[in-house]
């Protein structure tokens, strides 16, 4: 009779023990698929052509970067495809770009589809691609850099609030809006721009092969339709993402159908993003100053 109860007893332990296990193993395999999804990098080994998004404003963004640095030392990435829908954004973050992107030309075909908007930091980033296509309706161009600023002393006089200022020179902290801008800061201050436009103007010249009179013609600020920057010679071709993959099974033998793999999707919903680029409306004055001090951005 008790080895009877004893052996239920134990039937019975043995039974949560195999349950406990079968629930353990379901959850771990709920996690590993989990992670798996929400990993930037598809675990599968095939080839395929990588598809990066870049919206909204533009930074010198190190996530990006890393993963142009992963796509161009992946065996199996045939070639990258790069979505542009953006105004732009800092100087330093579009020349950062175009660099990382002509590292990544450097090892496979690297392919630029304009969408909506793909002016100044976003159009330098571009250059950076082999080929560059852009819808008929797409609004690209502003070729150029600014430094904005305001000079609030007249309204800091009216509300009784005179700031004092201790520098070190004349020329430190130049513009500052706590100042009115004398002709010395006016010209410092305008040979950095003209040193940057230039900048900007020698990655024109070089990568749509351009002499220094026709770049610099087209770089005055000025945005153009995807037509009329085809006409001008600042993109390669109007149409879309399949033109876009035809050239590269025309000129580089990638074969139709290759699998097309996102490159760090997963950034598109982060809030902070959603929130820097309202942040870049038609105020003159506000905190998206603060993003590098000289910008390279079309905000209408």
């Amino acid at each position: 009779m008790y080895r009877d109860i004893d052996s239920i007893i134990d039937r019975r332990r043995l039974k949560r023990r195999l349950n406990f296990w079968r629930i353990a193993t379901v959850l771990a395999l709920f996690v590993a698929l989990g992670i798996g999804l929400n990993s930037t990098q598809p675990v599968n080994f095939g080839d395929y052509i990588g598809r990066m998004k870049i919206n909204g404003i533009i930074t010198a963004d190190q996530e990006t970067l890393q993963a142009l640095a992963e796509v161009a030392n992946a065996e199996n990435a045939k070639a990258l495809i790069l979505s542009i829908d953006s105004p732009g954004g800092t100087v330093v973050g579009g020349e950062v770009l175009f660099k990382s992107l002509r590292e990544v030309s450097a090892k496979k075909p690297v392919v630029a589809v304009m969408e909506n908007t793909a002016t100044s930091a976003a159009y330098m980033a571009a250059l950076g691609a082999d080929h560059i296509i852009a819808h008929a309706g797409t609004v690209t161009g502003s070729i150029g850099v600014l430094l904005q600023s305001a000079d609030v002393t007249g309204l800091m006089e009216n509300i009784g609030i005179k700031p004092e200022i201790i520098k070190s020179s004349p020329l430190k902290a130049q513009p500052n809006p706590m100042e009115t801008l004398t002709s010395d800061a006016r010209e410092m201050t305008q040979e950095v721009v003209r040193d940057l436009h230039s900048m900007f103007v020698d990655i024109v010249k070089a990568r749509r092969g351009m002499d220094d009179i026709k770049a610099r013609s087209l770089a005055d600020g000025r945005i153009f339709s995807g037509r009329q920057a085809l006409a001008v010679g600042l993109i390669d071709a109007v149409g879309h993402e399949k033109d876009a993959l035809n050239w590269l099974e025309k000129n580089h033998a990638i074969k139709e159908g290759t699998e097309i793999r996102p490159i760090l999707d997963s950034r598109e919903g982060e809030i902070w993003r959603e929130i820097l680029s309202l942040a870049f409306g038609t105020t003159l004055f506000s905190d998206r100053l603060k993003l590098d001090g000289v910008i390279s951005l079309w905000h209408p």
